[in-house]
């Protein structure tokens, strides 16, 4: 009889391990990096046959899906407007680019520098250099498509759109430009990108906030709270060109700015740090995240310091940590 209940619970026993098999869900890593500028000393040490993501790239290349904020156009063509920063890089950077990078958000107050000739001209380099972008496009409809990514059977729609003034660059039905955040085409994009395209997980990352502030403004809340409400898994910001606070709605995480990444164009000490985020996800969100801080040199190149903490969190924990990570 003994040997019988020994039996029927091994069988349980199995059982069991077996349905909990069976539903795991598949997970995805998908990592972000914030302003990347493809100009300046970045742009000379590919020139000269440097690759400026050198001490990073072992991080950034271990994640399933790598993002980041293309914060400067890519041609060779084009005026410069009449700002105090323009950016401009050199074609030949992508090559590098593409060697870390799966896609780029260009909704940003720098894709328009050179004017929509040198815009255009990028929107035909990105596809050429198999690096995948979203944000913006030829006109108003594709500035709002989603980039639809799959890996382990998920289904991942990023959405990109500016708000820092002024308007002017945004595309429009027959004109290319970038994607303006007004909240109804927002909210109407994030339900379209779960019931058309069939995303598993949405995620807008946003352009937004005042450069050199610490903390997000009433209006990065209200928008980053709107499109949660309406269905967003994670909000991930910058432009601030400096790390703001990480907030969880709804259990959803709100990354407000992950601060600079590569950008020789610095002018204080805070703007020399920024995050690169880390998420894992699957099918019911973000299931934990971390953050590893890039100290950037006065050639504008990143690196990381070993033994830091940064935050941290997890869906099971939603309380935010500070996590130590060594190299």
């Amino acid at each position: 009889m003994k040997s019988l209940l020994q039996l029927a619970s091994a069988i349980v026993l199995v059982s069991s391990v077996s349905a909990h098999a069976q539903t795991a869900l598949p997970t995805v890593s998908l990592l972000f990096a914030g302003d990347i500028v493809l100009d300046g000393v970045p742009g000379q040490e590919i020139e000269q046959g440097r690759d400026p993501f050198s001490a990073v790239a072992e991080l950034i290349n271990r994640a399933d899906i790598r993002i980041g904020n293309l914060e400067c156009v890519v041609a060779t063509g084009g005026e410069p407007e009449e700002k105090i920063f323009k950016f401009r890089a050199n074609p030949r950077t992508l090559t590098v680019l593409k060697n870390h990078f799966d896609a780029v958000s260009i909704a940003n107050n720098h894709s328009g520098d050179y004017g929509r000739a040198a815009f255009e001209e990028m929107l035909g380099l990105l596809p050429q250099h198999d690096i995948r972008y979203f944000g913006g496009g030829h006109n108003l409809t594709e500035a709002h498509t989603p980039l639809i990514i799959e890996r382990n059977g998920l289904r991942i729609a990023l959405l990109g759109y500016n708000e820092f003034l002024p308007r002017s660059f945004e595309a429009d039905a027959h004109t290319a430009g970038t994607a303006w955040s007004e909240d109804e085409q927002v909210s109407a994009d994030i339900h379209k990108a779960r019931s058309f395209y069939k995303a598993d997980l949405v995620i807008p990352i946003m352009h937004w906030g005042w450069e050199n502030d610490t903390h997000s403004s009433t209006r990065q809340e209200q928008l980053a709270h709107l499109m949660v409400d309406a269905g967003a898994d994670l909000v991930i910001g910058g432009h601030p060109h400096v790390r703001q606070e990480i907030e969880y709605y709804r259990g959803k995480p709100i990354v407000y700015s992950v601060g600079n990444f590569m950008i020789d164009a610095l002018d204080n000490e805070e703007q020399t740090k920024g995050w690169i985020v880390q998420f894992q996800l699957d099918k019911l969100g973000v299931k934990s995240w971390s953050t590893r801080i890039a100290h950037i040199d006065d050639q504008g190149l990143p690196a990381f310091h070993s033994h830091e903490q940064s935050p941290c969190g997890s869906r099971d924990s939603p309380d935010i940590s500070l996590c130590t990570v060594g190299e």
